[in-house]
């Protein structure tokens, strides 16, 4: 897997959201947090996407969007947004996503190895550059530390 880095520019993108196409495009001008999440309506997933939508005012009043990514489907974005109250975007992708932001992967669990999507968070500048990267994200604070990045960012 190889991510983008900070100072690059930010790998373009469409996806299908549960509420309509989502593009890096839509985004010009202001900063984006684009954080990669394995799987709809699993507890870290579910945490991660309340937290960000929790702090959903904080990043606007940063001028910040926030844009979540897994592998689901656009009706089970509709569902775990609908079940949990999510105010974020949801993009659903086919693998071009996650494959530009070199965030799918091989994993383990229990030994057993897969394929998966790597947790990870880009803030993407108002220009379209990579900003801050964090991969392999713990969840817990981390909406908080992404939002004082965002903040710092200007």
């Amino acid at each position: 897997m190889t991510a983008p880095q900070p100072g690059d520019a930010a790998p373009d993108f469409t996806l299908d959201g549960d509420t309509g196409p989502i593009s890096l495009a839509d985004f010009k001008g202001r900063k984006l947090v684009l954080y990669f999440y394995p799987k709809d309506d699993t507890p870290g997933c579910t945490t991660e996407g309340k937290d960000f939508s929790g702090q959903r005012d904080a990043f606007a009043a940063a001028d910040t969007d926030i844009v979540g990514v897994s592998r689901d489907s656009v009706a089970a974005h509709a569902k775990f947004r609908a079940k949990h109250g999510l105010t974020v975007g949801l993009g659903a992708d086919d693998g071009a996503v996650t494959e530009a932001y070199g965030v799918w992967g091989e994993k383990s669990m229990y030994g057993k190895k897969y394929m998966g999507i790597e947790r990870a968070t880009f803030l993407i500048d108002r220009d379209g550059r990579i900003a801050r990267v964090w991969h392999k994200v713990k969840v817990p604070g981390h909406a908080a530390e992404v939002l004082a990045a965002a903040t710092a960012l200007g």
